[in-house]
């Protein structure tokens, strides 16, 4: 974890001691390539009234992205230019645009198009709030003790507010990244990557410590939002967020890089390491599930994989 662990707090702490430690007593298990699931698990209810609200479908949108990935050479040369700094295998990357332009937002006609729209957010005048108050006043709270790594504030927030009265206060039944990081209120997720601020603030020591970028704060959020929106430096965080989640899943005994489905679902659902321990967990267990499983996003990258590795063009493993 990028912090000292005598800054996180007890929960934060066995969480980071499990993660450390799990590597050495477990055998590195190799997640063999392909889908669990026979059948594509059910897609949310979600994703077709968000297709069905702009007269597309699925398959529309699968072709459309795979268009853009096949004719934009310049987005398909910093892809491949990302994976080599992350070392990850670029494919990895292209599962998770494919999943998200799939399912989720509809890809725009031209990649530079974000630009634009990173311009202009970059020049807003918001802050990142609930309920008036500020996340920076709020991570003041005990609960949280003086934990830095943004994935253990939002483990926090699930244990000791959600769904909670606290000293009078009503704490909604939802995520820490939607009580305080929409300030639009048209989405959480932003750019050529649907990247959340809580999730780039997640990886913004991994993205500076690899690739030179400006460490993000939410003192700043407008350099939040131009870096999920540049179409340039999202690429370098989605790669990010990829390694972030196979190095959590190692930490735990597996080794997923084979899979990019399993990838793909990271990205897509987020909180790799809680996900990572609950399956060691679980693989320990009698009886308990022994493998990862992909979710329908990751689903579909396992399943049009040949199609997807052939817009990478020859030589592109790592």
């Amino acid at each position: 974890m990028r912090t000292r662990l005598s800054t996180i707090p007890a929960l934060g702490f066995l969480l980071a001691l499990a993660l450390t430690n799990a590597s050495f007593a477990h055998e590195l298990v190799r997640v063999p390539p392909g889908n669990r699931n026979t059948v594509q698990p059910p897609v949310p209810n979600t994703s077709a009234l968000r297709a069905k609200a702009f007269n597309t479908t699925y398959e529309e949108k699968y072709e459309k992205i795979v268009g853009v990935l096949r004719d934009d050479k310049d987005l398909m040369a910093s892809i491949k230019k990302a994976g080599q700094a992350y070392q990850i295998d670029p494919i990895h990357i292209v599962g998770a645009l494919v999943g998200e332009h799939t399912y989720n937002i509809t890809i725009v006609n031209r990649v530079k198009s974000y630009y634009v729209k990173a311009m202009a957010y970059s020049q807003s005048d918001f802050k990142f709030a609930y309920k008036d108050v500020t996340v920076q006043t709020f991570l003041k709270k005990p609960e949280f003790g003086s934990a830095e790594l943004w994935e253990c504030r939002d483990e926090t927030w699930d244990k000791s507010f959600r769904a909670k009265v606290i000293d009078g206060v009503t704490y909604e039944n939802m995520t820490f990244q939607r009580a305080f990081f929409q300030p639009f209120f048209a989405g959480q997720t932003f750019g050529l990557g649907q990247i959340s601020p809580l999730t780039a603030l997640e990886v913004t020591d991994l993205v500076h410590a690899t690739s030179g970028l400006p460490k993000l704060s939410v003192d700043d959020p407008q350099a939040i939002y131009r870096d999920i929106m540049d179409p340039d430096r999202s690429v370098i965080y989605i790669a990010a967020i990829v390694k972030d989640a196979i190095d959590a899943y190692r930490a735990q005994g597996f080794d997923i890089t084979d899979n990019p489905g399993l990838t793909a679902t990271l990205y897509n659902v987020g909180q790799p390491r809680r996900r990572a321990l609950a399956l060691r967990q679980a693989a320990d267990a009698s009886g308990g599930k022994k493998l990862p499983e992909e979710n329908y996003y990751g689903w579909l990258v396992n399943d049009k994989l040949p199609e997807l590795r052939g817009l990478l063009g020859s030589g592109n493993s790592q």
